[in-house]
C-alpha cells in the first residue's frame, strides 16, 4: 500500500490505497456474495431489457460491483445512501429485496416502488435507500440533507451519495461539499470515477481528473482507492463511515474502477478502444475476490463456485416472483404522489 498525504495546514487527509489484506472470512465471503448477487441480478436484467421486459431505459453496473459491495457493507438499516441512474448495485448492497427489486425494474405491482420508479428511479427507504437519480449530481444534496437530519434529531447515522465522476463538473458537486464541510455534516461523498461521462472521456473534460486532489479546496477528509478492488474499498468504507458517524466531518472516497457495459443498455460504445476494455477485463473484481479468497485460504473454488450458481439461481427465482406479479392497477394511477397518500409501511421506523 502507497501513501500520500497532504499538509496538515491543507485539512485533508488524502491517502491512496493500492490494495490491502482481507478483513475477517466472514466478511470477506459477505463481500464476495454480494458483489456476485449485484453481477448476476445486472446480467439478468439486460437479458431482460434487450427481450423488451423492462420497459423504459436502464444503465448496468456490471464491472463496478466492488464499489457498491465494499461502502454498503459497513452501513447499519438506518444509514441513508443516494444513488446515481445506475443503481440497482447499491441498492442491492444495502439490502433491498432482491424480488421486489426485479419486479420494481418489469414495472410490476409487487416492486419497491409499486411499479412506479423502475430502473433509474429505484429506491427502498426501508433499508434507506433514498433513490436513484436519473439527474447528474441529484443524489449529492439529497445525501447531504439526510445527513443534516440525522445531525438535528441528535442520531448518530451517516448518509452517503454515490456518484460518477461527470457529476463532479456540476454545481450540485460543489456545493454539497461546502455546506457538508461549513455544518460538519456526517456524510460520505463516494465518486465512482469509472473514466468516462456518458460517451465523454473524463481527462477531456474536467480540469482535475483526480478527484480526491478537489478535497483541500474544501478542507475535506479524503481517500483515494483501486475501485476494483472490493477489499480495498471495504477498508476505505470502514474509516470513512467510522469518521462521518463519530462527528469529525464529512468524507469523500475516490473509487477508480470501469464500467464494462455502454452508458445504457444497447450502447455501441463505439467512442472507445477495444484494449481499454480488454485492459479492464483483466482488472474485473470479481475474479479479482475470488482469487484473493482462495489465496487467504477462506474459501475454495468449489465454494466460490457454488456461491456463484446460488446467486443466479436466487436471481432466476426473483424474475419468476416479479412475472407473476400484476402491473399497476391503472384506477391508482395517481396514488402515492403524496405522502399523506402512502401505507404506513412504505416508511421505515
Amino acid at each position: 500500500m502507497t501513501t500520500t498525504k497532504d499538509s496538515a495546514e491543507s485539512g485533508t487527509d488524502t491517502e491512496t490505497n493500492t490494495g490491502t489484506g482481507l478483513s475477517q472470512a466472514e466478511t470477506a465471503l459477505k463481500l464476495l456474495d454480494t458483489m456476485l448477487r449485484i453481477r448476476a441480478f445486472e446480467t439478468r436484467a439486460e437479458r431482460l431489457f434487450l427481450d423488451g421486459e423492462i420497459p423504459g431505459f436502464a444503465h448496468l453496473s456490471i464491472g463496478q460491483e466492488a464499489v457498491a459491495a465494499g461502502v454498503c457493507e459497513p452501513l447499519r438499516t438506518t444509514d441513508y445512501i443516494t444513488s446515481t441512474h445506475r443503481g440497482h448495485g447499491h441498492t442491492l448492497a444495502k439490502g433491498a429485496p432482491v424480488p421486489n427489486m426485479m419486479a420494481e425494474l418489469l414495472g410490476r405491482s409487487d416492486g419497491v416502488c409499486r411499479g412506479r420508479g423502475g430502473s433509474m428511479h429505484i429506491a427502498d427507504f426501508s433499508v434507506g435507500m433514498l433513490g436513484a437519480n436519473a439527474i447528474v449530481a441529484g443524489g449529492l444534496g439529497l445525501a447531504t440533507g439526510a445527513a443534516l437530519s440525522a445531525r438535528l434529531t441528535d442520531r448518530d447515522d451517516v448518509a452517503v451519495s454515490f456518484f460518477g465522476d461527470g457529476a463532479t463538473a456540476r454545481g450540485p458537486f460543489h456545493e454539497a461539499l461546502n455546506l457538508a464541510v461549513v455544518w460538519e455534516l456526517p456524510v460520505v461523498f463516494v465518486c465512482e470515477n469509472n473514466g468516462w461521462a456518458s460517451t465523454t472521456r473524463s481527462s477531456e473534460a474536467l480540469a482535475v481528473p483526480r478527484i480526491t486532489d478537489r478535497a483541500s479546496a474544501y478542507r475535506i477528509a479524503s481517500r483515494g482507492v483501486d475501485g476494483n478492488d472490493v477489499f480495498a474499498v471495504h477498508d476505505a468504507a470502514l474509516w470513512a463511515v467510522e469518521h462521518a458517524r463519530r462527528g469529525a466531518g464529512p468524507v469523500l472516497l475516490e473509487c477508480v474502477t470501469y464500467r464494462m457495459r455502454g452508458h445504457y443498455i444497447g450502447d455501441a460504445t463505439k467512442y472507445r478502444e477495444r484494449a481499454e476494455l480488454a485492459e479492464w477485463e483483466e482488472r474485473d473484481p470479481i475474479p479479482r475476490a475470488v482469487t484473493e479468497v482462495i489465496k487467504a485460504g477462506v474459501a475454495d473454488p468449489a465454494t466460490c463456485e457454488r456461491m456463484r450458481r446460488d446467486a443466479e439461481v436466487e436471481i432466476e427465482n426473483a424474475v419468476e416472483f416479479a412475472r407473476a406479479s400484476a402491473p399497476p392497477d391503472v384506477a391508482e394511477l395517481a396514488r402515492y404522489l403524496y405522502s399523506e397518500r402512502l401505507p404506513a409501511d412504505s416508511w421505515s421506523e
